[in-house]
C-alpha cells in the first residue's frame, strides 16, 4: 500500500488537523494564531501542524521570525489537490468551521505571538 496515501488519511483523522486544513483556506497563518484559534498547547499546535506538512497538505515558509503555513494546493500529487479541493467545498455550513473562520480574520500574530 502507498506510504502517501496512509499518511493523508491519517492526517484527515484528527478534527482539529480538518479545522486547521479549513483555517489555513481564508490565509496563511503561524503556530500561534493558529494555537489562538484551537485553544490548544504550542506543542500540539506544531505536531497537527507537522502531520499535516508530512502528509503533503500544507506548506510552511520562513518570513523574518515566523514560519507560515498554507494551503499546498499546487502539489505534485494528484491526491493531495483533490483532497484540498474536496475540503474547500465541504462543511461551509458546519458552526464551528463558520466560527473558525471568522476567527481567522481577526486574529494578528502581532498581538499574540511572543517570538
Amino acid at each position: 500500500m502507498n506510504r502517501q496515501v496512509v499518511k493523508l488519511f491519517k492526517a484527515l483523522g484528527d478534527p482539529n488537523r480538518i479545522r486547521i486544513i479549513k483555517m489555513l483556506e481564508e490565509r496563511d497563518l503561524c503556530v500561534c494564531e493558529v494555537r489562538e484559534i484551537l485553544d490548544l498547547s504550542n506543542s500540539t499546535v506544531s505536531k497537527h501542524l507537522s502531520i499535516l506538512h508530512d502528509a503533503g497538505l500544507i506548506t510552511q515558509t520562513k518570513e523574518g521570525k515566523w514560519v507560515n503555513y498554507g494551503l499546498n494546493s499546487k502539489s505534485d500529487i494528484d491526491m493531495v489537490r483533490s483532497v484540498i479541493s474536496m475540503l474547500k467545498s465541504s462543511l461551509l455550513d458546519d458552526d464551528v468551521i463558520r466560527k473558525d473562520s471568522e476567527f481567522v480574520k481577526k486574529v494578528d500574530r502581532n498581538d499574540i505571538c511572543q517570538v
